[in-house]
């Protein structure tokens, strides 16, 4: 058949033989030929030689259509793309080929998976294409910067309870921190910061979104305007307190780098720990203790500067009693107050108009006044009004007119029949 003359070359083929014909013809010397392909002087010989002997098709390569000897065997390849099937169907190449090398011990580049299910095509997760942003120089420093956000996302996959991830990744290294709580929320975002600064220390700024818990919402006051202040969430007042600069983001996309974490997260860690059956709070914030070492081992990177600008707790300072949620209550004149539609009666007697009602983290509440706790206890049972007598109802008697009043002439000459008429008459005598 004149199909079987035909040679298949590419372009980088076809180029050396053209520079080898120009070899056999005398026009280069081998040597310049080798240069000229980027091979050496001895290769060059040997394939000159090869063409000479074989004809065009010397030039390909001997091991064109065969199998590599490093090919993984067709065994290896069924089970793998079985296991991809049933047990990670909805994971990417990356993080498939990590598991099973994990989990079932198959040791397996991520491209060779990705050519794999592309060739039996077997659907996979891919990336996103993401929007154009313009890029922001990380912080030099570690601890410069903590970008900090709560995500929401079915973290259990119906397994459990719904809760939130409070996020933080360092802006200059990319280490990362994390704790699961119910919901996002004051407490849950000074329980996270008091857990972050215990570990690392206390950072220079922090970069937040807008969120309600926040930042506050509240219009500023005469006050506030005359003293260029802005009202602060509970938790802006906490972290001000600490020295930490507050940094507001206008968008999403402004605090990418936490957000990007919280993507990865949403995949990766979803995924582990729905591997190892998890499916409460306490679970995932034990796994959280040893997962997040060993992605911030693999994914930090080493910033501008060595410097640690984390700084240490100060002995001076209770933590307890700044990341709490403070409350002004009145003090009334039987030395009680109401908080949370309960009535407290202070033991301590204390002259002050109002006294501050600190609510923990742990769920425990203290009352003070300049700094100062006060005993209290809470009221139980408040003492009843005593009820007045009930007044009786006397009903008002039915008004009956006069034999002679209008109303019965006019209803008497208002009739038409003759039987109504005389039942009048009847009914006012």
């Amino acid at each position: 058949m004149a199909g079987k003359d035909i040679i298949k070359m590419s372009q980088e083929e076809l180029k050396r033989l053209h520079v080898i014909h120009k070899a056999i013809d005398k026009a280069i010397t081998q040597a310049q030929a080798g240069d000229l392909i980027g091979l050496c002087q001895r290769q060059a010989r040997r394939i000159v030689r090869r063409v000479k002997q074989e004809g065009d098709k010397g030039i390909i390569h001997r091991s064109r259509g065969r199998p590599s000897n490093r090919a993984v065997p067709e065994e290896i390849k069924d089970e793998v793309l079985k296991l991809f099937k049933e047990r990670y169907p909805d994971f990417g190449p990356t993080l498939a080929t990590e598991k099973l090398l994990e989990i079932d011990k198959i040791k397996l580049n991520d491209e060779t998976l990705r050519l794999w299910l592309i060739e039996r095509n077997i659907p996979y997760k891919k990336r996103k294409r993401r929007p154009h942003r313009q890029w922001r120089e990380r912080k030099e420093c570690f601890g410069e910067m903590i970008q900090v956000d709560g995500s929401h996302h079915d973290w259990f996959e119906g397994r459990g309870e719904e809760c939130v991830l409070m996020g933080y990744i360092d802006d200059a290294t990319g280490k990362s921190f994390g704790r699961f709580h119910p919901y996002e929320g004051t407490l849950p975002a000074m329980d996270s910061f008091k857990r972050y600064i215990k570990k690392y220390g206390i950072p220079v700024s922090i970069y937040l979104d807008k969120h309600t818990t926040y930042k506050s919402t509240k219009k500023p006051s005469i006050e506030d305007q005359l003293n260029n202040l802005e009202p602060l969430s509970q938790f802006g007042r906490a972290v001000n307190e600490l020295g930490v600069n507050v940094i507001y983001a206008d968008s999403p996309q402004a605090k990418g780098r936490i957000e990007r974490l919280f993507g990865t997260f949403q995949d990766r860690l979803v995924k582990e720990m729905r591997l190892r059956g998890i499916k409460t709070i306490p679970e995932a914030n034990r796994f959280l203790r040893y997962y997040l070492p060993l992605y911030s081992r693999r994914f930090a990177v080493k910033s501008a500067n060595d410097t640690n600008l984390h700084r240490p707790i100060p002995e001076s300072i209770d933590l307890d009693k700044i990341l709490c949620v403070k409350t002004p209550r009145a003090l009334r004149n039987d030395f009680t107050i109401a908080h949370n539609s309960k009535l407290y009666q202070i033991e301590d007697n204390v002259s002050a108009k109002t006294v501050m009602v600190e609510e923990r983290i742990d769920g425990s509440m203290s009352v003070t006044h300049k700094d100062t706790n006060l005993r209290f206890k809470e009221i139980a049972t408040r003492p009843k009004r005593e009820q007045e007598e009930p007044k009786i109802h006397t009903p008002k008697k039915a008004y009956v007119p006069a034999k002679d009043h209008p109303w019965r002439n006019h209803r008497i000459a208002g009739s038409t029949n003759f039987k109504e008429k005389q039942q009048t008459l009847v009914g006012a005598l």
